[in-house]
């Protein structure tokens, strides 16, 4: 039973005719992207902005229409993944590296759709790492004043090379622990010169579709939306 896959399918039937949708990005996008693929393909009128080059690469190929970011000024649906997530909505994301493009489509969008299989759904969120997306430039300081603050922080490394970001930048994760004082965290990581943005996506989505390894979806709405 692949959960992701269930939890994609069924993101996808929430696309309707002339929309802009965010296309996220991950294991778990790529199922909904390809099912948003297979109904473009049977008629579905949409314009899409993926939220990483890897999603973008996969849209093309599939037929997706596509926009940038910047020829928009509205998004009606956003549909992306989540690493951790909490009953309170609050989220962490960016293990794939994305978080920034993510959160600017995530911003903008009218509606957002967290998608992911059942072993993401926790109690407090922290027991993965929480990414932080740092300029090149400063990137050390930068890194010396999240250690100082007791956070942790890892430069990402894949390949045996220091990750970069589809927007040139790093990304340090940070090793917090379950149930840290979100807020706490929040301030004090955006008050930091040289971060771009960070990997807390707190109350942003209007409904969760979760996968369960029983083959059942669960649509979770969250009722401050």
């Amino acid at each position: 039973m692949d959960m992701k896959k269930l939890a994609g399918d069924k993101a996808a039937t929430y696309v309707k005719d002339g929309m802009v949708v965010g296309l996220g990005t991950g294991s778990t996008a790529y199922h909904m992207v390809n099912a948003v693929g297979e109904m473009v393909k049977n008629g579905l009128k949409i314009q899409a902005i993926p939220t990483s080059k890897a999603t973008e690469a996969q849209a093309r190929e599939l037929g997706i229409p596509l926009l940038t970011i910047d020829q928009v000024d509205h998004v009606d649906l956003s549909i992306d993944g989540v690493d951790e997530i909490d009953p309170q909505f609050n989220a962490i994301k960016g293990g794939g590296g994305a978080l920034y493009r993510e959160k600017v489509v995530a911003t903008l969008a009218k509606e957002v759709i967290w998608i992911m299989d059942e072993s993401k759904l926790v109690d407090k969120i922290g027991a993965f790492h929480l990414p932080v997306e740092i300029a090149q430039y400063g990137s050390k300081q930068a890194m010396a004043k999240m250690e100082e603050y007791g956070f942790h922080p890892v430069l990402r490394v894949r390949d045996g090379k220091t990750f970069v970001t589809d927007n040139g930048n790093f990304i340090a994760d940070l090793h917090l622990g379950a149930g840290f004082d979100i807020e706490d965290v929040r301030e004090k990581i955006s008050g930091i010169v040289g971060v771009l943005e960070h990997g807390l996506f707190l109350n942003m989505c209007k409904r969760i579709i979760v996968g369960c390894a029983s083959g059942e979806v669960k649509v979770i709405e969250n009722p401050t939306k």
